[in-house]
Order: structure tokens, then sequence, then C-alpha cells
């Protein structure tokens, strides 16, 4: 029971990472019709927002401690930032805090990047086919990555998680298993809780605002709604930039787990778009239904037990699962009919 439970936590921790990246993915797709290949490098460029802060908040000015003397004699050196001089307990907690609060700073960074990324470079594009759009795509993403990697070098750069929440949870006591120590870190479940919340607001945005119903009616018959009079164009571009701010938030919180490099982006971009593919191409619960299902099922695909019978399998159980659901269901499982089965 705790080796099921915990690969559950693990499945699902997976999953809405996957999740998260997916509904970027399939927002962009269903309304623009495009296919982004460079959405995992929104991911890496919120993950590096949070890398950006920390390096912010912990500029430090130095000062020379005549009381304190090094082995050579000579004063030593005091470090402090300039942060905790300024404020500081309440400076010392922002350091602390540095991951969530790199998301005040994400959220405006990303939004104006993905709009201007839509604007500058994906409208070019609606009407090419989806082979042009993966090239430029994925072309524009090997830049930025590029980029990342001659500002902040090619090594992962370790985020911490706030101390509070460093260590681990007892899941056996919260679920009621008084007799089974089953501990999982606390990040995690914050990260579970966050994508949770994240995806609840995107659909209740799209659901219950009248701009989300206008966007969906749009994704359905995007002319007919243009001759209503509405600039669905310039909607569709805030969703664009909204599919951006989800893809960054994902980043930044996902640092903790793990510690951000100038590849991370193209490591999550692949698995995803096979989320999307098996969850079918425009359709946002298939997105987030498909990504927990793989991200649990590639967990059980990892435990030593399933291993010994089938090594490796972990590493390909996704690309299984999406070859025998294309094979039997092109569309994917929620895939509006019509779309990838010509």
């Amino acid at each position: 029971m705790d080796a099921l439970v915990l690969q559950i936590l693990n499945g699902l921790d997976k999953g809405a990472a996957y999740a998260l990246i997916a509904l970027g993915l399939t927002l962009v797709f269903g309304t623009l019709g495009v296919v982004n290949f460079a959405h995992g490098a929104l991911f890496m460029l919120g993950a590096f927002c949070a890398v950006s802060v920390k390096a912010l908040l912990t500029l430090e000015h130095v000062a020379l401690d005549p009381e304190k003397l090094t082995a050579w004699g000579t004063p030593m050196e005091i470090r402090t930032p300039y942060i905790e001089s300024w404020f500081g307990d309440f400076g010392a907690t922002l350091i602390d805090y540095s991951v969530p609060v790199s998301i005040l700073l994400a959220i405006p960074v990303m939004l104006i990047l993905g709009i201007i990324m839509e604007r500058g470079l994906i409208r070019h594009f609606y009407k090419r086919p989806h082979a042009d759009q993966i090239l430029v795509t994925f072309g524009l993403a090997i830049v930025v990555q590029e980029i990342v990697k001659a500002q902040f070098g090619a090594n992962p750069i370790p985020q911490p998680a706030p101390d509070i929440f460093a260590g681990s949870a007892d899941i056996g006591l919260l679920i009621g298993f008084a007799e089974n120590a089953i501990v999982y870190p606390w990040w995690r479940i914050i990260y579970l809780i966050f994508s949770a919340a994240i995806l609840g607001a995107v659909f209740a945005f799209l659901k219950y605002t009248t701009f989300g119903m206008v966007v969906r009616a749009g994704m359905a018959d995007r002319e007919t709604v243009g001759l209503l009079g509405i600039d669905i164009d310039r909607r569709f571009t805030i969703v664009f930039g909204l599919a951006t701010v989800v893809a960054g938030v994902a980043g930044v919180m996902y640092t903790p787990i793990l510690s951000p490099d100038y590849h991370m982006g193209m490591d999550f971009l692949v698995l995803s778009f096979v989320v999307v593919v098996v969850g079918g191409m425009g359709s946002l619960g298939g997105a987030v239904a498909a990504g927990f299902l793989l991200g649990i099922l590639q967990s059980f695909a990892s435990m030593n037990e399933v291993n010994s019978i089938l090594p490796g399998i972990d590493q390909i159980i996704i690309y299984l699962i999406a070859v025998v659901v294309l094979l039997v269901r092109p569309r994917g499982l929620m895939g509006r009919k019509g779309v990838m089965e010509d």
C-alpha cells in the first residue's frame, strides 16, 4: 500500500507538470491552429525568472570587519544581501521565499513576451502548413535555449524551496494510514495543489466569463464570431499570452523539484506534445486528463518490480501508449472529429 500511494503521488506530480504545459499547447492550437514547438522554451524561461529573482534578491555588499581576522591576519569580509540590510528580517524572508515571489515577475514578463511572440511571429503562420509552424517555432526554441545558455551557463542552477517546505509530510497520517509512515516532499505536494488551482482557474475563466465564452465560440467557428463584429484576433492574442503565463508560472514553481538548465524546456516539450496528441489536439480536457494519466503510468512503470520484468519500460511507456491510442483513435482520446484523422 505504501508503494502504491507513493507511485500515485509521483504520477500526479509528473502529470501536473505535463498537464500545465500541455494545456498551453492545446490552448494555442485550439484558438490559433498553430503547433507551437517553442512552448517548452516558455516553461524554461519561467524557471529562469525564478533564477533571476533569486540573483537579484541575493546581491550583496561587502564590508570589512576589523575585529574578525582571516588566517592571514587580514580583516574578514562580511557579505550581506542588500535587501536584508534594508529590510532586516523581511528581506531575509523574501530571499527564503524567492521561488513563489518570482511569480510576481513571471506573470507580466511572460504575458508581454507571449503577446510580442504572437504579434511578431506566430500571426504570420496562421494559414501555413503545420510543418512550417513546427519548423519556425522549434527554431525559435533553439534560439531562446542558446541565449539562456550564454547568459546563465550550461550547468543546472539549484533553487531551494522555502525552509518551511523543505522537509517531507507524513501522508500516511493525512490519509488515515496511522500505522504506515508514508513520507512525501512538501514542495511536491505544494506543486500539485498549485497546478490544480491553475488548471481550475483556466477552465473557470474559459467557461464562466464572457471573454472565455467568446473564445470558445471562436475556437468552434472563428469566421462566424468575426462576422458578429467581435475582434476575435485580439482575444486570441490574449489567449496566447495566457498560455505563455501558464507555462511560465509552471516553470517557476517547478524549480525546487528540478534545477533549471538551458535544455529543460526541450525535455518537457516532447513529453507534453505526446500528452496533447494522446488527449486530442484542441481538447483542453483531453490534455489535462492525458497528462495525469500518462504521469501515473510512467510512475508505475519506473517501479523496480516492473523494470525487473521489462527493463527500461519507464523510458518508453508514454510513447507506447501514444502509438496504441493513435492506432485505435487517430484524433486522440477526446479530440474533435476530423482533427488529425485525414
